[in-house]
């Protein structure tokens, strides 16, 4: 079985729904994504071990 290890950044968008401008909207929906992630769970949905690797700043975010 192939085992892989992703280096990378995750991604958050933050949307309105629908076709809402950001200040219209009350709501936000998160979405994740990053090519490293959607490598990593692509390789996964495959069934190939897969890990992700990434690292938050030590200040507030």
């Amino acid at each position: 079985m192939l085992k892989t290890v992703c280096f990378g950044e995750i991604m958050l968008r933050l949307s309105p729904p629908g076709y809402e401008r950001f200040f219209q909207s009350p709501v936000l929906q998160a979405t994740f994504g990053g090519g490293e992630a959607n490598v990593a769970v692509s390789l996964a949905q495959f069934g190939c071990e897969s890990h992700y690797v990434t690292r938050l700043p030590a200040n507030p975010v």
